[in-house]
């Protein structure tokens, strides 16, 4: 499968090879609400090799997540769009953001399939039908 994304401004672009069965995960864990603003934070899981910048510079943020584990946030200097996340706990993977892909029908093709930090879920969102649901982190 291929896929490409970029930031808001278009400053940063990348572009993805993957395995079409990529894994799709919402978490609503406290850092991804802080992270994108929102309730909640849906990415990819694909490996760091399937992953290729393609334009531009970003910037990173590096801190402990309620997990413990390190995670590295990057983001466009210049928009400020949250792009991708790398986790010690998952090394040698990438956690795309969902909302930087470029074929939105990518993103209606997949179906997330696990909720993490689902005690912290806000009440009027809805559980995702079949995904697994885990309280806390992965």
């Amino acid at each position: 499968m291929h896929l490409s994304g970029r930031c808001l401004c278009g400053a940063v672009r990348y572009t993805i090879e993957a395995d079409p069965n990529v894994s799709m995960r919402l978490c609503h864990c406290l850092d991804c609400r802080k992270l994108t603003g929102s309730t909640n934070s849906t990415y990819l899981i694909v490996p760091a090799t399937a992953f290729t910048l393609a334009q531009g510079k970003y910037k990173q943020f590096s801190k402990k997540a309620d997990s413990g584990a390190t995670t590295i946030d990057m983001f466009c200097g210049d928009c400020g769009s949250p792009l991708w996340r790398e986790k010690e706990s998952l090394e040698g993977m990438m956690l795309i953001r969902a909302g930087t892909l470029e074929d939105a029908e990518a993103v209606n093709a997949m179906k997330p399939s696990t909720e993490l930090y689902t005690a912290r879920r806000a009440g009027w969102l809805s559980v995702v039908r079949g995904a697994e649901q885990k309280s806390g982190r992965q």
